[in-house]
């Protein structure tokens, strides 16, 4: 099964960026961690972090085709961004919308994700572990 682990803005910030919130783990080790599950369980990954919106609508896009499904934490753009949200729909592959945080815990503007109208599952609150977790599902649910 080939993934596609997409980061949205400020994700390339872990460790830095409010660690009361997102940890003090760095984006490096999240990778490291997404890398050595990846090999662990079988499954081709493919990793891409941009700050940029049409980046990731590139990056959803070039999927098509490509990958089998999405792990995806658009980051601020969950709340804002139909684009991101027309791309994923457009491929047609399965979607895993994951945050660190627990974000139905916090601020209101927080509450709306354009993501989750394409995603066949989202994990909130469960850390850089949330990452792991939609591989696993995708694969036990999607994979080959």
């Amino acid at each position: 099964m080939k993934i596609r682990v997409i980061n949205g803005p400020n994700l390339n910030m872990l460790g830095i960026r409010e660690p009361a919130i997102y940890g003090s783990t760095t984006y490096e080790h999240l990778c490291d961690l997404i890398r050595n599950h990846a090999e662990k369980t079988g499954v081709s990954v493919t990793l891409l972090q941009s700050n940029h919106e049409g980046d990731l609508v590139d990056y959803i896009q070039q999927a098509y085709g490509v990958d089998d499904a999405i792990v995806i934490n658009p980051g601020a753009y969950t709340h804002t961004s139909v684009a991101i949200l027309d791309a994923a729909k457009a491929v047609g592959l399965p979607v895993v919308e994951v945050h660190i945080s627990k974000v139905e815990d916090r601020e209101d503007f927080r509450q709306i994700s354009y993501i989750r109208q394409a995603c066949v599952k989202t994990i909130t609150g469960h850390g850089i572990a949330g990452y792991t977790e939609a591989m696993d599902y995708l694969k036990e649910n999607y994979g080959a």
